[in-house]
């Protein structure tokens, strides 16, 4: 590609495409790419640097993994149609959420205990996502005190502030949850998106057969222990969190994976308490299926919805996330920020997800491969490839910018529903 293109005038962003041509030109210097991007590949190198224990919990699926198979299979029913003779020589990822310009409609998704991937935890992935300009979701299961990752994301290399969002795993201790959410809004977290699937985790059968939960063995309660209001807990039931940190992580978690619903009014609550520490600051919810929770969220207030089945790590055989966002968009989508995750492996799957209407794409997955493989070097690796090879995409299938994705179902030829659990075989 030429590096002199004339789209490096007329764009606020990065020329991302020319990542490609960097590692095109590595081996000239004596140099090779960091590690091979492809999805697959991703998993396998993966595997290969992570504990089983590591890999079980960063890979496994609620039950059979049904529903993880149904996110994929929805993507692959839907084509993109690519335009011919469109000037992408003025081409642009930039977008906005919620008020900030970012380089692209792309997030880190909330992923907690980063310290399985990597002795650093959330801290490399924040700071690569404050250097890149995309925002990023912290955890209420992370790994790392809010206030330590707040400041890794505005380590940025042209200096500035980083875009962050708090996700909530809200307690049924409202004293702890008022804490975290100062916490966060002490650290310039801006948004905060409550995650509505996961106050019990999933059934996955790898990690329940290998006592595999890092908290109840001491590992990855960071975020929870650094906290004032759960330091007075642990006084309380007298549990030492050095000399008992299995205790005391379990504690900490038996807080947030409390196995206790919410109601809506719950919901509206902490809206309102982070509207009451945030000066107004958006609040969103994640983890909407079905279109009348759509409609609550709207008529309760919300700033946003994240589409999301927990990329099918929650309930096995629920129904794909891709086609839940098309009914919601459908009925809502002129009413809220309809945000989308699950099942997002490459720029193709965020360009359908943006085409069926969804205003911003969250990745979780990748990253956490890139974490696992090479740290800091390894999540900026998986980021800017995924960047390159969407603005490879928008430049080879005649897109000029995001706004001309977003909600352009005329993009995507789509088949129907017929999603079979293994892939049909020739009878020929």
């Amino acid at each position: 590609m030429d590096p002199k293109n004339p789209n490096r005038e007329s764009r606020s962003t990065p020329q991302y495409a020319l990542y490609q041509r960097e590692n095109f030109w590595k081996s000239n210097d004596g140099q090779v790419p960091p590690f091979n991007t492809e999805p697959g590949e991703l998993e396998r190198l993966a595997q290969a640097k992570l504990t089983q224990n590591g890999w079980y919990y960063a890979s496994s699926n609620a039950g059979q993994s049904h529903t993880h198979t149904t996110n994929r299979q929805a993507f692959y029913r839907h084509r993109i149609i690519p335009r011919m003779l469109v000037d992408t020589n003025k081409r642009e990822t930039a977008h906005s959420i919620w008020g900030h310009c970012v380089n692209a409609p792309i997030g880190f998704a909330p992923v907690g205990i980063n310290k399985i991937n990597n002795d650093q935890g959330e801290l490399p992935v924040a700071r690569v996502a404050g250097e890149l300009n995309l925002p990023y979701c912290l955890s209420t299961a992370g790994s790392q005190p809010i206030e330590t990752v707040g400041a890794a994301n505005d380590t940025l290399a042209t200096g500035g502030k980083g875009v962050r969002f708090f996700q909530l795993y809200m307690p049924h201790d409202d004293e702890l949850t008022r804490s975290l959410l100062q916490r966060a809004v002490d650290s310039g977290f801006t948004a905060c998106i409550l995650t509505l699937d996961t106050w019990q985790l999933g059934w996955r059968h790898d990690d329940v057969a290998t006592s595999n939960y890092a908290f109840y063995h001491g590992k990855g309660a960071d975020l929870g222990l650094s906290d004032p209001v759960f330091q007075k807990r642990l006084k309380e039931h007298g549990i030492d969190p050095v000399k008992q940190s299995n205790e005391a992580g379990a504690l900490w978690i038996d807080n947030v994976w409390h196995g206790r619903a919410h109601t809506w009014d719950k919901a509206v609550w902490a809206m309102e308490l982070w509207k009451e520490l945030s000066g107004g600051k958006p609040f969103a919810l994640k983890g909407i299926q079905h279109v009348d929770d759509a409609k609550m969220a709207v008529e309760k207030g919300f700033d946003g919805i994240v589409v999301s089945n927990h990329a099918g790590r929650q309930v096995d055989g629920a129904c794909a996330s891709l086609d839940a966002l098309e009914k919601i968009v459908d009925v809502v989508g002129d009413r809220i920020y309809v945000m989308y995750d699950s099942g997002v492996r490459n720029a193709s799957d965020v360009f359908k997800a943006l085409a069926l209407g969804a205003q911003f794409v969250f990745v979780g997955r990748l990253w956490i491969w890139g974490l696992a493989i090479m740290g800091e070097t390894g999540v900026r690796h998986v980021m800017k490839s995924l960047l390159a090879d969407f603005d490879i995409l928008m430049n080879v299938a005649g897109f000029k910018n995001v706004g001309g994705i977003i909600g352009n179902r005329g993009a995507l030829e789509s088949g129907p529903k017929d999603y079979p659990l293994q892939p049909q075989t020739s009878k020929l």
